[in-house]
């Protein structure tokens, strides 16, 4: 059995009904990426909806909400690899399965968190 069949589709990620538990890394790292990408990307999406809406008659500011969407996709697929990875790590280390809401909660949870240290200014004073 190769790695790409033991992974679920996304439809069942999604469905929150996976075809066996989460106690593989590459099982719960797939499922918390999942809900970490697609979390950003519609929280990315509304934002560039948005943002196109007040901007659209501006010369320059027009362009703005392309940035913000590709963010929504580059982040992700940066950071998101890294601390999803971080996760599954500590959940494969001490032999816990992971329920698969908890997966949800963790990819969301690291879409809040980006966005709460994103309005706050708490980088900066690092």
């Amino acid at each position: 059995m190769s790695e790409n069949e033991d992974l679920d589709s996304v439809t069942n990620v999604f469905g929150l009904s996976p075809t066996d538990p989460l106690d593989t890394f590459a099982e719960m790292w797939y499922q918390v990426f999942l809900w970490a990408l697609f979390s950003s990307v519609l929280v990315h999406t509304l934002a560039a909806s948005i943002a196109f809406c007040m901007l659209r008659l501006h010369k320059t500011g027009r362009f703005v909400p392309l940035a913000i969407a590709l963010m929504g996709i580059i982040s992700p697929l940066t950071g998101g690899v890294i601390t999803s990875a971080a996760i599954a790590g500590v959940y494969r280390a001490s032999s816990f399965q992971m329920a698969p809401f908890y997966a949800l909660i963790y990819g969301i949870g690291q879409t809040a968190m980006a966005a709460i240290m994103s309005f706050t200014r708490m980088l900066a004073t690092l």
